[in-house]
């Protein structure tokens, strides 16, 4: 069935074979070549159409974008001049892989369309439906798939506008698997080219109100309101939850984390406070910086461990309070046997995070490794004196069980206890046994013996 383009016609009831709306007797081919098959989506600033192109003899599936006249611009002629200057943007935007490629651009009967190429697959809005709430390691892969991608569309000066689960599309594929299928960023309809002159003046409101940004919804996109609206994408995906209810209106901040079905960690959950923030300057400036957030040491210890597994809520709160603010933390990798120093952080919190992501994956490595039997203390004995020398292989099992008493399993009251009386017993061994050495060195000294003696030929005398 094609269905007819007029703005105010629903008719989708009529045959393939005509040309003509039985209706409103309007052209149901666009170009001679593009027919409308089906209203795939619509809002404010048009409809699209599911469409092919008869015009090829496989007859291409395609998109047909119809945008309504906008009353804001009263000058057709300017319209028309706009229009075509953000279809030539698009076409530039096409020649990336995860952006539908624009296929044709045009006005007919008072009415501008675009024509982009069918991606086939589910948007994940449809995946949410069928599938229900993401986990943290699908967000992340989300992030990691479309961030290059807005970089790409912003570094070209266009700011898409309207980012929502609705407008991402994994492209299936027979051959490839679902981990090898690309996330592609579609309907660009409302998308927008920024100018110097162009970018923070008042306009009006294109795109979804429950996942635009405070100052888009003000008519004054910038590209960070599109980084704000893939925030809101990821919470929604997360929680299942329609946007709106995820605001407190209340403490004017939202409230996401209480509706998760399963807690995300602390890394994961910075980051998505940053791009809801609802100052732009408190925002993430670029894809390519949350990239980089991305790429850091806790998000790569992070993403070893299940949502379920997540560490922040293993670091014990008596933990944060031997940690004041500002401070740096020194731990000790088991692995290498060696001590390293974790920077200066703003609160306990950060800190905390960062000493278990830091020894999560070494005490693995460690507890992994089986231990080596050791052998039974030999006490060897010197020529001036009786005492053992085993007190540096009680150092030595000290020191060890000091790195294992360094697990994030044993941040309680107790552990820690122990964990400094090991400390206190290392370093008052360590300092006796150096008292001893010098004392032993003192006493077996030429100059020692010979006081010794003078002082014995002293007492002979005195008698």
């Amino acid at each position: 069935m094609s269905y007819c383009l007029k703005p105010t016609s629903t008719h989708s009831d009529n045959p393939e074979d005509r040309d003509e709306c039985l209706s409103f007797e309007t052209t149901l081919l666009l170009q001679n070549r593009y027919r409308a098959l089906r209203l795939i989506g619509q809002g404010s600033f048009g409809r699209t159409f599911l469409a092919v192109d008869e015009s090829r003899s496989s007859n291409r599936r395609c998109v047909i974008k119809q945008f309504f006249p906008q009353a804001a611009i009263a000058d057709h002629q300017k319209a028309a001049e706009l229009f075509q200057q953000e279809a030539l943007r698009l076409i530039e935007l096409g020649e990336h892989p995860q952006i539908p490629e624009l296929l044709n651009a045009f006005e007919q009967d008072g009415q501008q369309y675009l024509v982009q190429e069918f991606v086939l697959g589910q948007n994940l809005e449809q995946e949410l439906v069928e599938s229900g709430a993401f986990n943290e390691a699908q967000i992340r892969q989300l992030l990691c798939e479309l961030l290059p991608v807005l970089q790409f569309v912003h570094d070209r000066q266009v700011i898409h506008r309207d980012i929502k689960p609705a407008n991402i599309i994994r492209r299936t594929s027979l051959t490839a698997s679902r981990e090898e299928e690309q996330l592609v960023l579609v309907d660009f309809g409302a998308a927008k080219v920024a100018t110097n002159t162009g970018l923070g003046r008042t306009g009006t409101l294109i795109g979804s109100a429950e996942f635009a940004a405070p100052e888009q919804i003000r008519g004054k996109a910038v590209f960070a309101s599109d980084l704000y609206s893939l925030g809101v994408t990821c919470i929604h995906l997360l929680t299942q939850m329609p946007t709106f209810d995820l605001f407190d209106s209340t403490e004017d901040g939202w409230a996401w984390r209480d509706y998760l079905p399963t807690p995300v960690s602390h890394p994961l959950g910075k980051l998505l406070d940053k791009l809801l923030q609802p100052a732009t300057k408190r925002r993430y400036r670029s894809a390519t910086e949350i990239l980089q957030d991305l790429n850091t040491e806790p998000f790569q210890v992070a993403s070893q461990f299940s949502s379920t597994e997540t560490l922040e809520g293993d670091i014990n709160p008596q933990l944060r309070k031997l940690i004041p603010p500002g401070m740096s933390a020194t731990v000790f990798d088991p692995t290498t046997q060696s001590w390293h120093r974790i920077n200066n952080f703003n609160n306990q919190t950060d800190i905390a995070w960062a000493v278990a992501s830091f020894l999560s994956t070494r005490l693995a490595t460690a507890i992994a490794t089986p231990p080596v039997e050791e052998a039974a203390p030999q006490i060897v004995s010197d020529r001036n004196s009786s005492r053992p020398k085993h007190r540096f292989q009680l150092i030595q099992r000290l020191r060890a069980y000091l790195s294992k008493a360094l697990t994030v399993e044993s941040y309680d009251a107790v552990e820690l206890v122990f964990t400094f009386m090991a400390i206190f017993i290392l370093i008052t061994i360590g300092a006796a046994t150096m008292i001893c050495f010098f004392e032993e060195m003192e006493l077996h000294s030429p100059a020692s013996r010979s006081q010794m003696q003078q002082l014995v030929l002293q007492s002979s005398d005195g008698s």
